[in-house]
């Protein structure tokens, strides 16, 4: 990843060392450290693709850091991106479903 200025890349990048968890993560580099994805947005997917453990039904995603370093954000893009169009291509080979109301033939 190409090194930008912090105005450039704001929208790639934050950090909040005022933080009371900062950084949040054990063995995370605070200097690289992203907190831009505070909550991954690949939470919800079952094969997030990062380094987590199920505690029960709850992943627990303290071991990965895959979202806070470098080149973490264009990762979670990537992946929201592939498991949009996999979601799309789902529902459109999907039969649709006839409006109950008729509005729409």
């Amino acid at each position: 990843m190409d090194k930008q200025s912090p105005c450039q890349a704001s929208h790639a990048f934050f950090q909040n060392r005022a933080c009371a968890y900062y950084p949040c993560h054990p063995g995370a580099d605070p200097d690289s450290f992203n907190c831009l994805f505070c909550f991954c947005p690949l939470y919800f997917l079952e094969d997030c693709g990062g380094d987590f453990t199920l505690r029960g039904p709850v992943k627990d995603c303290t071991g990965c850091l895959k979202p806070h370093a470098p080149g973490g954000y264009e990762r979670v893009l990537e992946r929201l991106k592939a498991e949009f169009a996999r979601r799309r291509a789902q529902a459109e080979a999907q039969p649709s479903v006839a409006d109950p109301k008729g509005e729409n033939p």
